[in-house]
């Protein structure tokens, strides 16, 4: 029997076969099973069995890193491709191949870049996709933070009461707050390395702690920074120098911030003194025909650029109460006196009651000078001259009626006031001061007789034959003995005066009416003259003491704080103070080629007493021994004592007004202001382009030079919204420069 094969493929079959007595058979071939039947001679087929095939794994993508991110930094993240030779990947954010700017990006060796911003939800999927199957896919979620900010320095800049943090580093975000002193405060966002911050320091401050916090999710970074320890704030160092000088300046301000009241005054106390220059002979051009105007020029320039401000203010008070005037002396006699008060404003204030007796000014003014010895001369019957005793003890010294200590009247018991002195007591002191004339030219030892030519330079000297040498019985029952020299009874009567408890409350109010307020407590007064009485060493009279006490006490710092404490505080800022707190606070410069020449006076200096003449003041031209005001002027219809206001009527207020107009359009002779767009006030007054805070930032400048930085709200808001709408800049500056100068609450030293 012919033999062969046959080969069969069986796919998916399930067979079975079934013989006798056996179970049945399951295929272990029942996928792609190769069978192979053999035939031969009619014999039966032998069946093969193959080995089971293990199905193909899944191709599988794990994906690893850090969990969250900061913006600035980057995370790695790795790809394990598992199942497959091919174990390339791409990478993807949110579902973007390589990332966007928006939600960051990712590299081709999985290095992840959070973006520049937060993103929103701040939430990111990283995904790794297989590229030899791309529904192989390995996922996992990334959390971005904020940065952490790094701070690398702090700067503070002070400017008035404000100090401004500048805060370097790195890691500030759009919403970075700077905490100063834990303290959370408005923070300006300048950029990713800079944070800036406006804020008020307490006095004294001299490190500061600093925090920046980024918005959550971030975190927060602190620092110490080194600040300028002020000693004042700046409505404190504003108002002293409007008290103290001429009239404050930015510089001043500052400087007072830094050192303080206490500081200052020390400061000011040990400052020499800025003199007149004795007017030339024969006198410069200007002073051809009279020397007052050389007088005059010397005396603006000294006030307005001297560095002894203190000392030239308080020599000014004290000019307004030791009364002379060239109306009736010689200009150059007005020269040596002001350089005596000048000298002598921070010695004892006996000191300036002898100085001011000696001068010849004085001696000429109130004619103690020659005033003889009572007698016969020459047929003429000579009386001592009255004069000055009276006007020394009425004006200069003791008032006419018995003080309290705080400068209350004494009252007797039919409650009437109770004189000082008597008419007897008078004539007395005149005979004391008998025998006062011109000093020898050469200053050198006592005339033989009155001289014939003046010596305006020196103190007067004693010509011992024109003195009254008799008993003399002065206050309180003091006698002088008879034969005593001219010398010994000046210095006896000044002695008698200066112990009498009148001098210190009567001095001490008109002296913080000058300098602080027209209108005192009885207490503040008290205060001061105590001072004046003992100065704590049982000194009688120190000046240094007393002014300190003056500018120190807590009724003369309450506006530092409150500026309405005292309503009735303060004073009408009289003609020449107006005048040079204009000229200093704006920043005049004098453009004459003679303005530091102390031998031609300058006329431009002069030319300053034009515009205030015409408000009833000029230097040492006071009409009497009364000065240009009194000190217990009232307001008419009122009960405030206010004795600058005797000045001020109807006719004055306008002309203030020109003079302010000729101030802000730079018509003031031989002097220059800048109030252009590109000036220091003009650039900030264009500093942003909004034309409201620009002009708030220009308004809040002026405030800070001429209000002590503490205009009223309405004052502010009508000035604002007035210049505001104008858009040439030079005017916009002009005009709120004249209108705070203008107004009440400048016109009113507070």
């Amino acid at each position: 029997m012919k033999t062969g094969k046959i080969s069969l493929r069986l796919e998916r079959m399930h067979l079975s076969v079934r013989q006798p007595g056996s179970l049945p058979l399951h295929s272990a071939w029942a996928s792609c099973l190769l069978l192979t039947i053999g035939c031969s001679g009619g014999s039966s087929p032998s069946p093969a069995f193959p080995q089971p095939v293990k199905p193909t794994p899944a191709i599988a993508v794990a994906v690893s890193g850090g969990s969250q991110v900061r913006i600035g930094s980057t995370v790695q993240f790795v790809a394990v491709v598992t199942n497959t030779s091919n174990t390339a990947v791409t990478w993807q954010v949110n579902g973007v191949d390589g990332g966007a700017a928006t939600i960051g990006t990712i590299s081709g060796s999985g290095s992840y870049t959070p973006p520049a911003v937060l993103p929103n939800p701040n939430i990111v999927t990283i995904t790794a996709v297989s590229q030899a199957l791309t529904s192989a896919i390995g996922a996992l979620s990334e959390t971005v933070l904020n940065p952490l900010p790094v701070i690398g320095s702090v700067a503070v800049m002070t400017t008035g009461s404000s100090s401004v943090l500048d805060v370097l580093g790195t890691g500030f975000v759009s919403g970075s707050s700077l905490q100063v002193m834990g303290v959370g405060v408005p923070t300006t966002f300048i950029s990713g390395t800079e944070l800036k911050a406006t804020v008020t320091l307490p006095v004294g401050t001299t490190t500061v702690a600093v925090d920046v916090v980024n918005p959550d999710p971030g975190g927060s970074a602190s620092a110490t920074a080194q600040v300028q320890a002020y000693q004042a704030t700046v409505a404190t160092a504003a108002r002293l120098l409007d008290q103290a000088t001429f009239g404050p300046t930015l510089n001043d301000i500052q400087h007072v911030q830094n050192v303080g009241v206490s500081g200052y005054l020390t400061e000011q106390f040990n400052t020499p003194a800025t003199l007149l220059p004795t007017i030339a002979i024969p006198a410069p051009t200007i002073c051809v025909n009279t020397t007052t105007p050389c007088e005059e020029s010397e005396w603006w320039q000294a006030v307005i650029t001297g560095p002894d401000q203190l000392r030239q203010r308080v020599a000014f008070a004290l000019s307004e109460i030791f009364v002379v005037s060239t109306d009736s002396v010689n200009a150059r006699a007005v020269t040596t006196f002001q350089n005596t008060l000048a000298n002598d404003a921070f010695t004892n204030y006996y000191t300036i009651m002898q100085d001011v007796s000696l001068s010849p000014a004085m001696g000429a003014y109130l004619n103690m000078l020659n005033s003889y010895k009572p007698g016969t001369v020459n047929g003429v019957v000579q009386i001592a001259n009255e004069n000055y005793p009276r006007e020394l003890m009425q004006l200069f010294t003791l008032g006419i009626n018995q003080l309290n200590a705080d400068g209350t009247l004494q009252l007797d018991e039919s409650s009437q006031p109770i004189p000082v002195y008597t008419e007897a007591q008078v004539q007395a002191f005149a005979r004391a001061y008998t025998g006062w004339t011109y000093a020898n030219v050469s200053g050198i030892g006592a005339p033989a007789k009155y001289p014939n030519v003046a010596n305006y330079t020196m103190p007067m000297a004693a010509l011992e034959s024109a003195h009254d040498i008799s008993a003399k019985i002065l206050l309180n029952g003091t006698t002088l003995p008879s034969g005593q020299t001219a010398e010994a009874d000046l210095a006896a009567a000044l002695q008698n005066i200066f112990a009498h408890p009148n001098v210190g409350p009567f001095v001490c109010r008109q002296l913080i009416q000058h300098l602080v307020m027209s209108n005192p407590s009885p207490a503040y007064v008290g205060r001061v003259a105590a001072v004046f009485a003992n100065n704590g060493s049982s000194v009688r009279g120190d000046m240094k003491a007393v002014i300190t006490a003056i500018l120190t006490d807590s009724e003369a710092r309450a506006g530092d704080t409150n500026p309405i404490a005292n309503a009735s505080a303060g004073h009408l800022r009289e003609a020449m103070l107006y005048m040079t707190n204009l000229i200093r606070g704006l920043n005049f410069t004098n453009n004459d080629a003679l303005a530091d020449n102390d031998v031609v006076a300058n006329a431009s200096y002069n030319s300053l007493g034009n515009y205030t003449g015409a408000l009833g003041e000029k230097p040492y031209t006071s009409p009497s021994v009364f000065n240009f005001f009194p000190p217990e002027y009232v307001i008419p219809a009122t009960s405030s004592n206010a004795p600058e206001f005797a000045l001020e009527n109807t006719a004055s207020a306008v002309l203030r007004l020109s003079l302010a107009n000729t101030v802000v359009y730079n018509k003031i002779s031989g002097f220059n202001v800048d109030l252009s767009a590109t000036s220091a006030l003009g650039l900030t007054a264009s500093k942003t382009g909004n034309a409201v805070t620009d002009s708030g930032a220009l308004v809040d400048s002026l405030g800070l030079i001429f209000q002590h930085g503490q205009m009223s709200s309405a004052m502010r808001t009508a000035i604002v919204n007035h210049v505001a709408g104008l858009t040439d800049i030079g005017q916009r500056v002009r005009v709120a420069t004249y209108l705070v100068i203008t107004s009440s609450q400048y016109k009113i030293a507070n």
